[in-house]
């Protein structure tokens, strides 16, 4: 199972992220050393887990620094069945 984690963020989201940045980021590469935070970054405020739950993307959201600490307005995780590429959890060929 794919998960996104989507973020809505405060309006001085940019200005105020420093100080919990690092704590953030350690969080985030911890979640990637265990398997389940496949990549992170910038676009959209979105964040990709794998995992047999959504558990994983959940516990991160409700320990994340930035939730904690009012930059964060809202998060949701949202399934993502995907069906194209080597990762892939429910892969579907034209062919099939």
């Amino acid at each position: 199972m794919h998960c996104l984690h989507i973020y809505e963020l405060v309006f001085n989201y940019l200005e105020r992220r420093g100080e919990w940045r690092a704590e953030h980021l350690k969080l985030a590469w911890q979640a990637h050393e265990r398997g389940e935070l496949l990549l992170a970054g910038a676009l959209a405020e979105l964040l990709l887990f794998q995992g047999d739950s959504a558990e994983p993307a959940e516990r991160f959201a409700r320990s994340n620094p930035y939730v904690l600490n009012g930059l964060v307005k809202t998060w949701k995780v949202r399934a993502w069945t995907t069906v194209v590429g080597d990762q892939a959890t429910t892969p579907v060929h034209p062919d099939a």
